[in-house]
């Protein structure tokens, strides 16, 4: 994978000074069953008690340098893996961060949470674990084969069958599981994304009594998570009890011909013991090879989920411009919003046009109100201005420059956006409108929430401007929430200020108050104001009605009125034919 050559660079070092620990750890292991034969074959045999102290003192010298590498070893992965895990995840979500909005929504919500979580948690335990016991494994194995053949080469034909048998068996277990730990962490998403949507939707679950179909659902993705996860821990269970078995034969064996090697004299019960214990090395190092790939196998899968993340191209343009600021001829521009024969489709959508040649033009200034039905597009329209989406065909201009060819910091940094779902951030109530501008003074957070009609409420509250938010604003009414969210979009004083029906949950006594202090407030920039209710958009300056993601008419309420039937049909519908 890719991705890992940045980290490799970094840790290098301390990875592998682990791994020579780990290798004197090792070598201490394997030269214990040897030292043990010497003292049976030796000091036992020919009863020489200052022979068996001094190998005696040797074997302890061996474990004590062997549990010093061990705990060294140990201290140096943990070490380099929670800062691997840790820079992985910062770069993953600074990855995430810098995507589209259509590269989001292709890698879905619940899916990325798993890859950040779960997925950086597995990559993470398998590098820890390759500098504790997925080196030594083989190594082990290797040194526990080299020094059996040294005490007797013709008994080590065993090792000869035993090894390439394991082998086929790791490599048929990595061949059936790197598919199926695909589906657990795709089956996870899907587990994720459940729970997900129903913590955010939980007040409409608990107010509509739906907890059997919640139950249900989640039973559902749960069972089949549950389903794919027994079926592949049932086939990954197989392989190791049968290496368990093979190793074991082979044992025996160790034990079947080294029994004729003794009785014919050819080898020493010392040197048996030894092989035993090599053999059992052979066994754990199996074992743990046989561990080490199914944990690879799903480490691989979760990493090319990662790897799946970083590789995704943002295909929104960069603009080259640094500063939307135009030269001082376009200083009258202040401000303007130009479409030009725009059209639009969603991913997924298989090119059906959600906006259809769109053409008109904010002036600088200039408050426009949109209105329409419910799916005409009006808000798919706005996010086109501040390229959370880009359009197919078409333009967009910006104080006369190409929306495309400015950098997306800069033209964002000329525009405030009230979203139609309004988000609030954990934290006090100054921090959240301090999201609009950062330096703020207090005096300015005030005059934003006199704006917004928020200021009282806020001063009446125990803590005031310090009191906290809960998560997503849960200890604020709909409207409060709505103002809070106007008041950090006035504090950042833009070029253009856009409310996306975001005073659909006041009384129209407040919105008429908030609708006349930004009308003096944005004297000088230009305001869109998309709205259901017809009367917050028949006092600006120009209306632009949609139906369908067409524009069926431009202009003022009373021109309206006579030359376009779907905005007629919307004042009937809402104030009364006799209005």
């Amino acid at each position: 994978m890719g991705f890992f050559k940045k980290y490799l660079k970094r840790y290098w070092k301390p990875f592998f000074l682990a791994i020579a620990f780990l290798t004197l750890e090792t070598c201490c292991d394997l030269l214990q069953p040897t030292i043990m034969s010497k003292i049976i074959d030796v000091g036992v045999v020919d009863k020489k008690i200052g022979y068996i102290f001094n190998m005696t003192t040797l074997m302890l010298g061996v474990t004590a340098l062997g549990a010093v590498g061990a705990v060294t070893r140990n201290i140096l992965a943990s070490n380099v893996s929670m800062k691997f895990g840790r820079d992985l995840r910062k770069d993953l979500y600074k990855k995430i961060q810098s995507l589209s909005f259509e590269n989001i929504d292709k890698l879905e919500g619940a899916s990325l949470v798993t890859r950040l979580t779960n997925d950086i948690s597995q990559v993470q335990n398998f590098v820890n674990g390759l500098m504790r016991i997925f080196v030594k494994a083989p190594l082990l194995c290797v040194g526990s084969i080299f020094m059996a053949t040294r005490l007797n080469f013709r008994l080590a034909f065993v090792f000869a069958i035993i090894v390439p048998v394991v082998g086929i068996m790791i490599f048929i277990n990595m061949k059936i599981g790197y598919p199926l730990f695909i589906r657990v962490q795709g089956a996870l998403d899907k587990v994720n994304g459940t729970i997900r949507e129903y913590l955010s939707g939980v007040r409409v679950v608990k107010a509509f009594n739906r907890f059997s179909y919640e139950k249900d659902r989640f039973q559902k993705v749960n069972k089949e998570q549950a389903d794919i996860s027994i079926k592949t821990m049932r086939a990954m269970a197989v392989f190791p009890p049968s290496i368990n078995f093979v190793i074991n034969l082979g044992i025996l064996s160790v034990l079947w011909f080294g029994g004729i090697n003794v009785n014919n004299h050819n080898m020493q019960i010392g040197q048996i013991m030894a092989f035993i214990n090599y053999m059992t090395q052979i066994l754990f190092s199996m074992m743990m090879i046989s561990f080490i790939f199914s944990t690879f196998v799903r480490a691989r899968a979760c990493a090319q989920r990662i790897n799946e993340v970083f590789n995704e191209i943002n295909n929104m343009e960069q603009g080259e411009i640094l500063k939307a600021n135009p030269t001082q001829k376009w200083a009258f521009l202040k401000g303007r919003i130009e479409f030009n024969k725009v059209s639009f489709s969603y991913l997924g959508t298989k090119g059906l046009p959600v906006l259809k040649d769109i053409n008109f033009i904010a002036a600088s200034g200039e408050t426009i109100g949109i209105i329409g039905s419910t799916g005409s597009g009006k808000s798919t329209l706005v996010n086109l201005i501040p390229r959370f989406y880009d359009a197919r065909q078409g333009s967009i201009s910006f104080n006369g420059i190409n929306v495309k060819n400015i950098e997306i910091r800069e033209l964002r940094d000329k525009i405030s956006l009230v979203p139609q779902k309004t988000v609030l951030f954990t934290g006090s109530v100054i921090d959240n409108i301090r999201w609009g501008k950062e330096e703020a003074t207090l005096e300015e957070v005030m005059e934003a929430t006199e704006l917004a009609r928020i200021h009282d409420f806020i001063a009446s509250l125990p803590e005031g401007y310090n009191t906290k938010i809960g998560q997503g604003g849960v200890n604020f009414s709909g409207g409060q929430k709505q103002r809070l969210a106007i008041a950090r979009a006035l504090i950042k004083k833009p070029e253009i200020l856009i409310l996306d029906d975001c005073t659909s949950a006041l009384d129209v006594e407040t919105e008429g108050r908030i609708r006349e202090a930004i009308k003096v407030y944005a004297k000088g920039l230009t305001c869109m104001i998309i709205a259901q209710r017809i009367t917050s958009v028949m006092d600006t300056d120009k209306i632009i009605v949609l139906d369908n993601g067409e524009i069926a008419g431009v202009g003022k309420h009373k021109d309206l009125m006579s030359s376009c039937q779907v905005y007629k049909d919307i004042y009937h519908s809402q104030l009364g034919i006799e209005a």
